[in-house]
């Protein structure tokens, strides 16, 4: 398997104000997010990273998408350094996060313009990829709508096609069905699936055990900032659910009882 992405002993560690001290329930001012990451990834399959909200798993993603440094650690992302080469990985990832807010202002086909000038895209190839995008997601519709005017679902699509205007060769989503209603969520894993089918790697996060089981080939189980399990999908169900599996690592680690 030819291996896309290595992330190896990322961390990552945050400053906590007091009021999030008590919110916390510590007295130290610094939270671990990410403890000593490592994982791999390889052209064609779909990671999953799974985990409770806190888990790690934004800040993760994060780092490998270069919009923040890990404190110690490193990522590799078809042999460029997250840390010091980390214009060249922006070149060959896309990066979707529910977090992600473009200008209301702006309309869809303004955006996939102006995003496809940033990376570098040719006219040509913006102008025949913007029609295929927009006609699978229904946007062509829209394309003068300002955003503004879109539903929740419409604006989701409309950051989906606008983050890979490139075609890059590793997609890295951040809870990519968070908060659509059935019918997106289906277009966007069924876009997923595609891209997969074509050879891209995708890395997601998600919380959600029935993503995972419909999409994921290999899953890291992140719980406190660690990657306390890491296996295919098949390995990690083959004796139980996954949602079994997950909560049984969940509580080996944490020493609670869910």
């Amino acid at each position: 398997m030819e291996e896309i992405l290595r992330a190896e002993n990322l961390t990552k560690t945050f400053k906590l104000s007091k009021k999030q001290q008590r919110l916390e329930g510590v007295s130290v001012p610094l939270k671990v997010a990410v403890d000593n990451l490592s994982f791999t990834a390889y052209r064609g399959e779909i990671f999953g990273l799974l985990g409770p909200n806190g888990a790690g798993k934004t800040t993760t993603l994060r780092m490998l998408a270069t919009l923040i440094k890990p404190d110690s650690g490193n990522a590799f992302i078809n042999g460029k350094s997250v840390v010091t080469e980390e214009y060249a990985v922006r070149g060959g990832i896309g990066f979707l996060t529910s977090e992600l807010k473009l200008d209301d202002f702006f309309t869809p086909n303004y955006l996939y313009d102006f995003f496809s000038e940033l990376y570098g895209v040719d006219r040509v190839t913006r102008d025949s990829r913007k029609r295929e995008m927009f006609r699978k997601f229904g946007i062509d519709r829209f394309a003068e709508v300002k955003l503004a005017n879109l539903s929740t679902g419409m604006k989701q699509k409309v950051s989906l096609v606008v983050s890979i205007v490139h075609d890059p060769d590793l997609i890295i989503f951040d809870e990519p069905t968070n908060g659509l209603d059935v019918l997106t969520a289906k277009v966007v894993t069924d876009f997923l699936e595609e891209l997969k089918s074509r050879g891209k790697t995708i890395i997601l996060s998600t919380h959600i055990f029935s993503l995972v089981e419909k999409l994921c080939d290999r899953v890291g189980i992140i719980v406190n900032g660690k990657l306390a399990a890491l296996d295919t999908l098949g390995k990690l169900t083959e004796t139980n659910s996954l949602e079994n599996t997950f909560f049984n690592i969940y509580n080996k680690v944490t020493g609670e009882r869910i």
